[in-house]
């Protein structure tokens, strides 16, 4: 419900930033840009060139994206509540890149991961490890499968590109495992890898019940 919620703010967003474009109002990406341009064409005397019905119609989109933020905000205090609440989520939302979201959604779909004898499978279901391909019993790596949970997937790949700058940059084995990966392959690539990474982590605190430990991130 809040991916949808997010969707349909952002199909806002983006239409009253075409319905401006189409006046000759360009504005630069962000969310305070956008606020502060129908600010000046709801305030402005003659309405920045904008039309009274045009601005009225911008009125009410500005009151919809206010509405639909405060039912994602709702929701985000409900799932702050529930890690708080949970103990599984709580220490899942300890991991880097995983926070209450994922941490919440990772409860909420896998339990307590007994469901997957193993990270990599766990993995496999998110559909974060490549295709395999063999040919004469050697095994060849394709691209990452599109099958899977596609909204765990897709929280996972956002929370991993988040965290990776500050990872890459920690003395932490991990932080070394990334580094090696950045030298040799592009960073979508490096993304996806580091969120197969945290998805394991995650399986194997639930499945063991343990606290996230950073120096045995690489091992897991």
């Amino acid at each position: 419900m809040r991916d949808r919620l997010v969707s349909q703010r952002t199909a806002l967003t983006n239409q009253i930033r075409s319905i401006l474009l189409e006046r000759g109002i360009v504005v630069p990406q962000g969310r305070r840009s956008l606020l502060e341009a129908l600010e000046a064409v709801s305030s402005g005397p003659d309405g920045a060139g904008v039309g009274p019905r045009v601005r009225l119609l911008l009125d009410d989109m500005l009151d919809q994206w206010r509405t639909l933020d405060r039912r994602i905000v709702a929701l985000d205090d409900e799932f702050a509540d529930m890690a708080r609440n949970d103990p599984a989520a709580r220490r899942l939302a300890t991991i880097p890149g995983i926070g209450v979201l994922n941490a919440t959604a990772l409860v909420a779909a896998i339990g307590d991961g007994r469901t997957f004898s193993r990270g990599r499978d766990l993995s496999a279901w998110l559909g974060l490890v490549p295709c395999q391909a063999t040919t004469g019993g050697k095994p060849k790596l394709l691209g990452i499968t599109k099958r899977g949970s596609k909204y765990l997937c897709k929280l996972l790949i956002q929370g991993a590109r988040a965290a990776l700058p500050s990872l890459a940059r920690t003395p932490t084995p991990l932080g070394t495992w990334l580094r090696g990966l950045l030298s040799r392959a592009h960073g979508n690539k490096v993304v996806v890898a580091l969120a197969s990474k945290l998805a394991r982590i995650a399986w194997a605190m639930l499945r063991n019940e343990t606290d996230f430990a950073a120096n045995r991130l690489v091992a897991v």
